[in-house]
């Protein structure tokens, strides 16, 4: 089982869905008609992403680790476009990958202490906002494509838990050592 210092809450996918999620439950309230099933849905997927790589890191199982960690890329996924239409609905601008303004929220990331506070300056506006978010969104899902082609990489490449298990029992029940 892979262990890294600090846990789950180390890696830099799961810090960024933190952010993601407190951003959205900030944004919805903000923008989102309180009535709206919108505004659930997008707080449930905010919220799934995070959970579910919590989730995924704490199983013994590599399977059982893709498949958590594919649920949240899903959630993260879904919220995408959740964004996306909500400046597409009003009229407002998606920022171009390379433009200034996504060049500095993309690089927020690589500040060591970087939390929910360094992007609450973008809520003030809905479009700043909107945007500030999908770039976060889409630096966090590229994170999570990478872990998971490793771990399917390192699956096919080892084996899964149960496999391995099976094999250590065959060796012990065959007299060989482990």
């Amino acid at each position: 089982m892979e262990t890294i210092v600090g846990g789950y809450k180390s890696l830099s996918f799961f810090k960024q869905s933190e952010i993601i999620y407190d951003f959205t439950v900030g944004f919805v309230k903000k923008y989102i008609d309180y009535k709206s099933r919108t505004k659930d849905q997008m707080e449930q997927a905010a919220r799934s992403g995070k959970q579910n790589i919590a989730e995924g890191y704490l199983q013994k199982s590599l399977e059982g680790k893709i498949k958590l960690l594919g649920v949240a890329r899903g959630s993260l996924e879904e919220l995408l476009n959740d964004y996306q239409d909500f400046l597409r609905q009003h009229g407002l601008k998606l920022w171009e990958k390379d433009s200034p303004k996504s060049r500095t929220v993309r690089a927020m990331v690589y500040n060591r202490y970087n939390g929910y506070n360094n992007y609450k300056i973008y809520m003030g506006v809905p479009e700043d906002a909107g945007n500030a978010i999908i770039c976060l969104i889409n630096q966090t899902n590229s994170l999570l494509d990478q872990k998971l082609r490793w771990l399917e990489e390192k699956f096919v490449n080892e084996g899964g838990f149960r496999e391995n298990l099976f094999k250590k029992r065959m060796e012990r029940r065959n007299g060989s050592k482990i």
